[in-house]
């Protein structure tokens, strides 16, 4: 069978979407499937192009898999407007040039707008593929709860996931609330709603001892370590770890706060925590020093906007539940992060946008370290059971080939010669 993967991120990018990509194409294509992905250039979460990257388009082997990269347009800041010309201008590259021979497409969202000019593109094919979209983030809750549309924009927005979701032929999603509000806020027919959890990205390894990783990083082995890895952006709310690390000064350093990673919020962060000592900010690190990193704090956070609740599983769960420290999470009681922390067992919850309280919480859960240590033995057994490779594999496997069961012409029309013109 022919599946072709189009989505905005994949290898190089460490962080995001990208690695559970790359882990499908190459795990379907260990499998015996015929895999090629369709890509944007490396930018995430930078939002920066890779300088390693060059020319228009590029064609190339990734441990595997036949890659093809299409530049695009990358925003310097993220507005609704800035979101909108990145997915148009992805997508209509995408849309223009010639997409493989397949039985089998999946887009990847986000780059909704994206699916919707791929979908437009081959539905006017006589004979075209299965269509599938693989739903990472709700574009309708996201506007919602971030505060970036409002009243007919937000409805708007929700139209057009309604119609690009509807017009697929199967829908699969990562959390079960998300197929809840796929049926009953999106109209989708539930036969045609999959869930498929994400999973840890990353091979098995046993934590190491903190001291060692501490030692590793060159950090110091006294201090209380809070950390947060991953993206710097609007949703994840970041201002205000910053002014728990402006607290944690007042109160004389008790925790040292550490942003890993990037996003197009991260240079208004680091100006907001000049001159705060209980704050560092780290670039995102590689394989074996992120897992190090990991493992040397004391607590790993999870910190959201308070109107966040619904429109997003944050991937960094899959590597916390791995690691060897606990999680403490600032989010809404009741939100699917709630949910997933207290289904793995793997941590506390404080309320959001709330500085004082998530001191005060990481403070207690590192003074404890017999809880500390049953949240990580709860998170790693979690991780194992439920979010491990294989089992994800064999869902996605599953799902793409009910696809193909849909339009079994496929199996008839699909050669060599590309869909394009």
């Amino acid at each position: 069978m022919r599946i072709t993967l189009i989505g905005l991120n994949y290898k190089p990018e460490v962080t995001g979407i990208a690695p559970y990509t790359a882990d499908v194409a190459e795990g379907l294509a260990m499998r015996g499937y015929d895999i090629h992905v369709v890509t944007g250039f490396p930018h995430y979460p930078q939002w920066a192009p890779d300088p390693r990257y060059a020319g228009p388009t590029i064609e190339e082997t990734v441990d595997g898999v036949h890659v093809t990269r299409h530049r695009h347009y990358v925003p310097g800041s993220m507005t609704v407007t800035q979101r909108a010309h990145l997915e148009l201008s992805f997508g209509s590259r995408v849309a223009r040039s010639r997409i493989p021979a397949s039985d089998v497409v999946v887009c990847v969202s986000p780059a909704l707008v994206s699916t919707g000019l791929v979908f437009t593109r081959l539905k006017a094919q006589r004979h075209r593929p299965a269509l599938g979209v693989w739903v990472q983030d709700l574009y309708s809750r996201g506007v919602i709860e971030t505060g970036t549309l409002h009243g007919p924009s937000a409805g708007a927005t929700t139209n057009l996931e309604s119609g690009i979701l509807r017009a697929a032929d199967g829908v699969a999603v990562i959390h079960q609330r998300f197929a809840d509000h796929a049926v009953t806020g999106l109209h989708m027919a539930a036969s045609k709603v999959t869930v498929i959890p994400n999973w840890t990205h990353m091979p098995h390894q046993a934590p190491m001892s903190r001291e060692h990783a501490r030692d590793l990083l060159g950090w110091s082995r006294d201090s209380v370590i809070a950390l947060h890895s991953g993206n710097m952006g609007l949703k994840q709310g970041l201002e205000n770890v910053v002014e728990a690390a402006r607290e944690s000064d007042r109160r004389g350093g008790p925790v040292h706060f550490v942003l890993m990673g990037d996003g197009n919020q991260r240079q208004m962060l680091e100006e907001l925590g000049a001159g705060i000592s209980s704050l560092s900010f780290v670039r995102s690190l590689p394989e074996k020093e992120f897992r190090a990193a990991l493992d040397a704090a004391n607590v790993l956070l999870v910190n959201e906007r308070p109107e966040v609740a619904e429109m997003a599983v944050p991937s960094k769960l899959t590597a916390y539940f791995g690691s060897g420290s606990p999680v403490v999470a600032a989010t809404t009681e009741g939100s699917v992060t709630h949910q997933e922390i207290r289904s793995a067992g793997a941590g506390v919850r404080v309320d959001p946008a709330n500085p004082s309280a998530l001191v005060d919480s990481i403070v207690g859960l590192a003074a404890n370290p017999a809880k500390s240590a049953q949240f990580v033995e709860s998170a790693n057994g979690y991780l194992r059971h439920n979010m491990s490779r294989e089992v994800a594999l064999d869902r996605f496997e599953k799902w793409v080939r009910s696809l193909a069961n849909a339009h079994p012409i496929r199996s008839r029309t699909a050669s060599s010669a590309s869909l394009g013109v």
